[in-house]
């Protein structure tokens, strides 16, 4: 594996080595030796796993707010997304900055989105799936969002969206307001 930091304070993006041979190709999904320095002691409690069927559909923009923040690694295994994530921790360098990945089964990229972080994605393909490794159990009280189309961040989504779900769409423009996620 090949980890490569982002211009996002604490956040990096992890290369699959694949080898390929006339049987086809194996690559190592996650080990946790080779990731050490990027879980720091932390353990993956969920595999979580989505399938978004039409292109330009959009998921997110979530995050658990504290104690119930969650690393994720992120990895896109058919199809093509654009992966993106916002620092939204107030004390960090990169505070409201975003950072946009292509992740797809080909190039078998991770995100590595750390804790303190909103994460979402469009589908580029149809029926892309998307599997997820969280550090923490899902709390749906600390369930949170901002809008995919806030004025503040002004994401630049690749394709045109198509669809988004009601509950995406009802969080609130940031604008300013306090997101309670610190470092």
């Amino acid at each position: 594996m090949i980890i490569q930091k982002l211009p996002l304070s604490d956040a990096a993006i992890i290369d699959a080595e694949p080898f390929e041979d006339n049987r086809g190709l194996f690559a190592r999904y996650f080990c946790s030796r080779e990731l050490e320095h990027i879980m720091k002691g932390r353990t993956v409690v969920n595999v979580n796993f989505s399938c978004t069927s039409k292109p330009g559909t959009i998921r997110g923009m979530h995050f658990q707010l504290p104690p119930h923040q969650e690393m994720k690694l992120v990895r896109c295994i058919q199809g093509a997304v654009y992966d993106v994530i916002v620092d939204i921790r107030k004390s960090s360098p990169t505070y409201l900055q975003w950072h946009g990945e292509t992740l797809s089964a080909e190039n078998m990229k991770m995100l590595c989105v750390p804790e303190g972080f909103a994460h979402g994605f469009q589908a580029l393909d149809s029926n892309a799936e998307v599997l997820y490794l969280t550090t923490a159990f899902y709390n749906p009280k600390a369930e949170a969002g901002i809008r995919y189309d806030d004025p503040l961040l002004n994401i630049k989504w690749p394709i045109a969206v198509t669809e988004i779900s009601t509950k995406d769409l009802s969080y609130q423009p940031m604008d300013g307001r306090d997101l309670l996620v610190k470092p």
